[in-house]
């Protein structure tokens, strides 16, 4: 330090990566004309865990609605979450939750 001055304070550039590990992301499936419903309530069901009742409701709002939400978490989990998703021939994408 040079003498007599006095040190300032720096604050840390805003960096969009930290800001994206704390927000969660969103695993959306949309519709495709390929797969059959019972087929995709099986995929929900062996990929998330969920009961035939929650895998049938994604279902049915990807069917009606033309997308749904079937997950959500760090943009690392999503990413994984997507991948499995297409192994599995479904057409998924993941976005950083706007909430």
């Amino acid at each position: 330090m040079i003498a007599g001055t006095v040190p300032s304070t720096i604050e840390a550039p805003v960096d969009e990566t930290v800001l994206g590990t704390a927000t969660p992301w969103l695993v959306i499936v949309w519709n495709d004309p390929v797969n059959l419903q019972n087929y995709v309530v099986m995929v929900f069901r062996k990929l998330f865990g969920y009961s035939l009742e929650k895998a049938t409701k994604l279902m049915l709002e990807v069917h009606h609605d033309g997308k749904s939400v079937v997950a959500h978490g760090t943009r690392e989990k999503a990413e994984i979450d997507v991948a499995r998703l297409h192994a599995h021939g479904l057409w998924a994408t993941m976005e950083r939750d706007r909430a």
